[in-house]
């Protein structure tokens, strides 16, 4: 088989696997798909952490006069399979069983629960393995998995709307309103994909935002507020118990339902032991919506992936300038009814 068609077919995989988004976390979003001379016989992926993986998917799709073939097809696949017992067994035990005879793999999970012991173990069993089709798009397809644990923090997505003059409050530090109706519904879609929310106390106290994804479908993000001395006041949507909340302070405060608090050293670097904490509790990516105060914080310290700045047509007279982006490759711009969307990746 010729590379171009080894290409569209793990393009099919990419395709599949971006399905499981906000889904498939903590777990990686993974595509596969069997082909018998040309032709796709099964197709599937990783629909919902906790349930089957994207290969089992794939293998049950496959209908009853095409069975006899599975042990004559090749097996594209995103992300190497599992070898080892988690929610569910392990995928690599599946192909053998199955006695598919050859697997494209996109690349290699470096989680070190697997880390090549996939492909060690199908090698083992006779299965002939290629790796590295399309590498780099299902590595970035999968970004906030690896950052998490490459890095050992959450994937970090920084977020702003500002005027058309790069304000992002008025003079009196009240919230002004900068982006469409258009870009807010595009907003909670973001909040829909990325397992945590972050404001700082300002935003938290003037704005009184609810950080949730109601104008999207899916879930809600974790809510984190930094509040050194919790000064939101507990009638604030931040308190009503609705989603899970994470109050940042520096010191541990009882708290019930869905609320709690996170006691760090205020005396030290804050944003160290922040993502030190969140990724021992599993919080794979962050989304950081304001303000402008702790947007910068974020930047000075390099802790952050991509940025997203909307730019409204609203002209202000004065006010709060947003945050100074530097180190930013330019990715992508688009316009949603007026507003202008900026998208930016931290230059590596």
């Amino acid at each position: 088989m010729n590379s171009t068609n080894r290409e569209i077919f793990m393009k099919r995989c990419l395709e599949l696997a971006a399905m499981g988004h906000a889904q498939a976390a903590p777990n990686p979003m993974v595509g596969a798909v069997l082909v018998h001379q040309d032709r796709i016989i099964g197709e599937g992926y990783h629909r919902q952490y906790g349930q089957a993986h994207a290969e089992v998917n794939c293998v049950n799709s496959v209908h009853p006069e095409d069975e006899s073939l599975i042990a004559r097809a090749t097996m594209y696949v995103s992300l190497e399979p599992c070898a080892h017992h988690g929610k569910t067994p392990p995928c690599a035990d599946l192909i053998v069983a199955r006695k598919i005879p050859e697997v494209v793999i996109g690349c290699v999970d470096t989680f070190s629960a697997v880390a090549g012991k996939g492909i060690e173990k199908l090698e083992k069993a006779g299965v002939k393995v290629h790796t590295g089709m399309l590498e780099a798009a299902c590595r970035d397809l999968n970004r906030r998995f690896f950052t998490f644990h490459e890095k050992k923090r959450p994937y970090i997505l920084l977020k702003w709307a500002q005027s058309s003059n790069g304000l992002m409050a008025g003079s009196d530090g009240a919230p002004v309103r900068l982006s469409n109706a258009w870009s807010d519904r595009l907003v909670h879609r973001w909040r829909s994909e990325e397992m945590s929310i972050l404001v700082g106390t300002r935003t938290a106290i003037t704005d009184n935002p609810r950080l949730n994804n109601r104008l999207w479908t899916g879930k809600d993000p974790v809510r984190l507020v930094i509040d050194r001395t919790l000064s939101v006041p507990r009638t604030h949507h931040l308190w009503d118990g609705s989603i899970p909340t994470i109050f940042i302070t520096a010191e541990a405060t009882d708290t019930s339902g869905f609320t709690e608090t996170m006691q760090l050293d205020f005396r030290q670097d804050l944003l160290p032991q922040l993502m030190e904490r969140l990724h021992h509790r599993q919080i794979q990516s962050i989304m950081v919506e304001g303000g402008p105060y702790v947007l910068q914080r974020f930047l000075e310290a390099g802790l952050w992936d991509e940025a997203r700045v909307i730019t409204g047509t609203v002209t202000l007279p004065g006010g709060q300038p947003a945050p100074v982006l530097t180190g930013a490759v330019p990715e992508q711009r688009i316009s949603l009814n007026g507003d202008r969307i900026d998208f930016y990746r931290r230059k590596q």
